[in-house]
């Protein structure tokens, strides 16, 4: 049995009667730039998250990135964020030309810890940019805590959470903005890139949707350097059509992961902790095994037709493209990048699906 980390041709199927009709209606349309699909699925998706605004751009990168920039973070400013996550998170730090100022994890969650966000703070910190990992919001009052403390921006990035509560409020609405990705495997995924911002500031909404748009909020007249990152009309008659079931994706993730860990359990494995405060939508479903056994597990699940990964194993800090940033030490980001191991999560994945994957994992053991 081959399965895969995701099944889109698996998901695709199951919709394509009512995908195929609706692109080519927008083909038929012609309104290809910031159309009407755009439109309603930026109010859909506003509607959902209960932000007042949601905008449209190219990819999850250029969602981060156009809200620093709206944000006015610049050259000599420091954003505090994590190393473990992937590296877009501090791409659009640098593309700024700020300085990312990367602190630990939570040994439990995997989400930045507050703790150390609070010990980086200096004068030149101008915003917080948390990574909800793998589905699982960060501790976002611990957070916004700080910030207030200190009038630092909080920027969030959801790619790997949207549809995510954290204690009744979601993900990209409690910060002053939040990153989406509409990366074909996130649990809302396009059939390509794309992206979304989220505020409930007037300001900043009005500041991205210019910068968006070569810097133009009327046609013809620039008001700043911008840049060419819309989202796609095509690709927003696909998430319009997932969006309304984001909810039945999001728990049949759960259920995935639930079924996961008690098969798993008394296996000798850290699985993941499912929190009583917040969601865990299970973009990924990873746990922490011993470093020495990790590559022994990985190639005897992967020689019996399983998808396997490792997220991440080269923390940001270690990362070539950051040499020239000051040394840090990250104890638990590091360990953990040397025991987490992923396995197939997707909303479509059956009971025999996630026995056989358990049952090479104990056989791997």
């Amino acid at each position: 049995m081959n399965i895969p980390m995701v099944d889109l041709q698996g998901q695709y199927r199951t919709l394509k009667d009512e995908i195929e009709p609706a692109l080519l209606q927008a083909l038929a349309d012609a309104r290809y730039i910031l159309g009407p699909n755009v439109q309603a699925f930026e109010q859909e998706a506003a509607d959902y998250l209960g932000v007042r605004h949601a905008l449209g751009c190219a990819s999850g990168t250029d969602a981060l990135h156009l809200v620093l920039r709206a944000a006015g973070i610049g050259p000599g400013d420091e954003v505090i964020t994590t190393a473990f996550t992937f590296i877009a998170t501090a791409e659009a730090i640098r593309y700024c030309g700020a300085t990312p100022v990367f602190v630990d994890i939570l040994p439990d969650s995997l989400n930045i810890d507050p703790d150390a966000v609070r010990a980086a703070v200096s004068e030149r910190t101008r915003a917080i940019l948390p990574v909800h990992l793998f589905g699982q919001s960060a501790d976002m009052d611990a957070i916004t805590a700080i910030a207030e403390e200190h009038g630092l921006k909080v920027i969030e990035d959801c790619a790997q959470s949207f549809g995510a509560a954290y204690r009744k409020r979601m993900t990209g609405g409690i910060g002053d903005a939040g990153a989406y990705s509409f990366f074909p495997s996130k649990n809302l995924g396009g059939f390509g890139d794309g992206g979304l911002v989220t505020t409930n500031d007037d300001t900043l909404a009005e500041r991205i949707r210019i910068l968006r748009n070569h810097g133009s909020s009327q046609q013809y007249h620039h008001d700043v350097i911008g840049y060419n990152s819309r989202l796609d009309e095509l690709q927003a008659v696909v998430l319009r059509i997932k969006l309304k079931r984001i909810d039945d994706y999001n728990r049949n993730r759960l259920r995935v992961a639930q079924t996961y860990n008690r098969l798993l359990e008394g296996s000798g494995l850290v699985t993941p902790k499912i929190p009583d405060d917040r969601d865990h939508i299970f973009h990924q479903y990873t746990l922490l095994c011993d470093p020495e056994r990790r590559d022994a597990i990985k190639t005897h699940v992967l020689n019996r037709g399983i998808a396997c990964a490792v997220y991440y194993p080269i923390p940001l800090h270690r990362q070539k493209a950051f040499a020239d940033a000051p040394p840090v030490a990250l104890p638990v980001t590091e360990e953990t990048s040397l025991r987490c191991l992923s396995f197939p999560v997707f909303p479509e994945m059956t009971e025999q699906q996630i026995e056989t994957v358990c049952a090479a994992i104990r056989e791997a053991l």
